[in-house]
């Protein structure tokens, strides 16, 4: 289907918050060498675990490549609520490859396809080359017969973004204002293509995401919505913590902020796991190539909690095998009441680079009013 040269907003439509009803949720099978260890195989058991834990709530399709389709489909043939489909990718970061799907109030739902350069191009990218997943969008708006709105030349990422569905939208500067993604823009006008592309009126400035996130600093990693007006921060108490000036930074802009509805914020505090590092064996699994981000055991990885997805009727979080998932899973069964809070291991998922919303994209039920 040929991209409208209108924008969403013009149309009607509006990027709708992860709490209103889902369709399905989008994934895509791991199995990049140079990424996830051991050929992927660790990572498509932990991508299989949250693929049926959503599949309990929503249809599931999951996106794999020709050479993978026979082992997905084998993996995943005990859950009758999960399609695969062949789909030809570079990794497997749906979030952030896929589209961010858009929903009038007559009962249409299409997608904006932004332009995707592996978080950075060649100044600090995580591969190259990217063009199939800059692709991905467009696929799956393909498959399900959605219109669609490209940003030629204008990159983003949906875990770059979080939105309310009343108009607020919150991300960092680390991230939406590296010289890495649009140089060529200023903060108005990048802010105006959000305004544009998402039907949003206030964007939330946070300074900086989790530290050590590879994506430049996702808010999805960080700071997300659990309903209008409230947020969930990722948290530290520990002053040698190197996230503690990042959370501080972080609340001082909630605390003053205001919402496009004139509210003010109630943040509620999500403590950070670990600190958490990949072991030796973990990353002597992962193939050596040029250009792809290196894994070491030195380097902390950036876990989070707040790294969740909400589904119909659920949250599905990952856990780390670690002290603080106990206390993890009662702050989300305490600020979504009427969810069932589903966690499941996510240290696999982690080694490559992310956690379960970054291997999600929820597509949105349409809506008539």
């Amino acid at each position: 289907m040929i991209p409208l040269t209108s924008t969403p907003r013009a149309d009607g439509f509006r990027m709708p918050a992860e709490w209103e009803p889902h369709t399905q949720t989008w994934m895509v099978w791991p199995e990049r060498p140079d990424n996830w260890r051991l050929g992927g195989k660790p990572a498509q058991a932990a991508f299989s675990a949250v693929a049926e834990a959503i599949a309990r709530f929503e249809p599931v399709t999951v996106c794999v490549s020709a050479g993978q389709f026979e082992n997905a489909r084998a993996r995943l043939a005990h859950c009758d609520n999960i399609r695969v489909v062949e789909i030809s990718t570079d990794d497997a970061w749906v979030r952030d490859t896929g589209p961010t799907f858009v929903i009038d109030d007559r009962g249409a739902v299409r997608g904006v396809d932004w332009t995707f350069n592996a978080w950075g191009g060649f100044e600090g990218g995580l591969y190259f080359p990217w063009q199939r997943d800059d692709q991905v969008a467009a696929k799956i708006l393909e498959i399900e017969r959605c219109q669609s709105y490209r940003t030629e030349g204008f990159v983003l990422e949906g875990g770059s973004i979080h939105v309310d569905g009343e108009g607020t939208l919150i991300t960092t500067e680390e991230c939406l204002l590296n010289r890495n993604r649009n140089p060529h823009l200023s903060r108005e006008e990048i802010e105006q293509v959000l305004r544009e592309h998402l039907a949003i009126d206030t964007v939330i400035w946070l300074p900086d995401g989790l530290y050590n996130d590879e994506t430049d600093g996702h808010v999805d990693n960080f700071c997300c919505y659990v309903r209008p007006g409230e947020v969930l921060l990722a948290w530290t108490d520990d002053p040698q913590d190197p996230n503690y000036p990042r959370c501080q930074a972080a609340m001082r802009v909630l605390e003053q902020a205001r919402d496009a509805k004139g509210r003010q914020l109630v943040v509620h505090k999500m403590p950070i796991p670990g600190p958490i590092h990949a072991t030796e064996e973990e990353c002597a699994g992962v193939d050596l190539v040029v250009g792809t981000q290196e894994r070491d055991p030195s380097i902390r990885l950036a876990g989070s909690y707040v790294n969740f997805l909400i589904v119909n009727g659920g949250i599905i979080a990952p856990s780390f095998d670690d002290a603080k998932d106990a206390e993890a899973r009662a702050i989300l069964q305490r600020v979504f009441p009427a969810h069932e809070v589903v966690m499941v291991p996510g240290r696999e998922i982690l080694l490559g680079g992310g956690n379960i919303h970054c291997i999600t994209q929820q597509q949105p039920a349409p809506q008539t009013r």
